[in-house]
């Protein structure tokens, strides 16, 4: 971050804030200082500054940056996304632009994805997919005709199939963590929607019935029905100092990372080491489920599509749960149940 130029300023309000600028005289930097949101900025800076050698792959990278499909990404994606462009840049920008034609390109980019992958399996895969789409980008736009990274498959192979919260994880996520976090807990656990989405919801959104949103991610509009146990909460967090719903223990919206950094915190000293914020939307689609929802009613609620919440009941969650099948049999035994007397 060398060569970086700052400037106090004092608000009307009489507080203090530095402002910060890629160089002295450069653009102002967007975010907190170290954010990614800041990074990403620092590097948008530099790439237009300095114009980089046409006939190398870092032209290629450049370019994409400009584009739509980078800049509609977004602000979280976009900034993972420069993170391994950063890195795609020191390791292959020099790279001549023909060389991605060779036959042997194809294989020397594999075993770079394997040398990432025995640090991580995840990265090394989104690494690929990010080189990909710069390809993919520059491929569409006739700059190359050859894009190597095309249908590379994946490395990583996880699953979350036991990924689930139960009653009792939740019932210790409750008993241990602050009041701050039990309102997002049970928002995720009964409308199913996305972290960001939830940290982003207003006051406005709810109006005492059902919270209304818009999901950034699909663009999907999503009418929610609240339920008892959520509306005593909603009904209950007063004063209402922010015009967003979910704030921290000093009254101020959640910010992606503290909230993060809070939650598996919290999540840790409870003992549910392995579970994610991200499993709630799981959850709520399998808890929809038993208690006898059909496919269409949770993909309303969720904002999922149908084939979403199928492949969700299908391959992750409802075929390990215990509580089916115990259900199941209780159907069939009320089915072929003997009469007495």
């Amino acid at each position: 971050m060398t060569g970086l130029h700052y400037a106090p300023r004092k608000l009307a309000d009489g507080t203090k804030r530095d402002y910060w600028y890629a160089w002295r005289g450069g653009p102002r930097l967007k975010g907190e200082f170290g954010s990614p949101e800041f990074i990403a900025s620092i590097t948008a800076a530099v790439a237009s500054r300095i114009a980089p050698p046409e006939g190398q792959l870092i032209a290629l990278i450049h370019a994409y940056q400009k584009t739509q499909d980078f800049l509609r990404l977004r602000d979280r994606t976009r900034s993972n996304y420069v993170k391994l462009i950063v890195k795609i840049e020191r390791r292959w920008g020099d790279m001549p632009i023909k060389a991605l034609a060779h036959p042997q390109t194809r294989g020397i980019l594999l075993d770079w994805r394997d040398e990432l992958a025995t640090a991580s399996k995840r990265q090394a895969d989104y690494a690929w997919v990010v080189l990909s789409k710069i390809l993919s980008v520059a491929k569409d736009r006739g700059r190359i005709t050859v894009n190597p990274c095309e249908r590379g498959g994946r490395v990583y192979h996880g699953t979350r199939v036991d990924s689930v919260w139960s009653e009792d994880d939740e019932a210790a996520f409750l008993k241990t963590a602050s009041q701050q976090l039990h309102l997002p807990l049970v928002m995720a656990l009964w409308t199913g929607q996305r972290q960001g989405d939830l940290l982003r919801l207003t006051w406005s959104a709810y109006d005492g019935e059902s919270i209304r949103l818009k999901q950034s991610k699909t663009g999907e509009r999503v009418t929610v029905l609240v339920g008892a146990p959520l509306k005593v909460m909603l009904d209950a967090a007063t004063p209402r100092r922010s015009p967003i719903i979910l704030v921290n223990s000093d009254g101020r919206p959640w910010t992606p990372d503290g909230f993060r950094a809070s939650f598996f915190k919290a999540r840790d000293a409870a003992g549910l080491k392995g579970l994610t914020f991200n499993d709630l939307r799981g959850t709520a689609v399998t808890r929809l489920a038993l208690v006898g929802c059909t496919e269409a009613q949770i993909a309303t609620v969720t904002g999922h599509s149908l084939s979403d919440v199928r492949s969700i009941l299908d391959a992750h969650y409802l075929h390990r749960d215990p509580e089916l099948a115990r259900d199941a049999i209780h159907k069939l035994e009320m089915r072929y149940a003997k009469p007495t007397g």
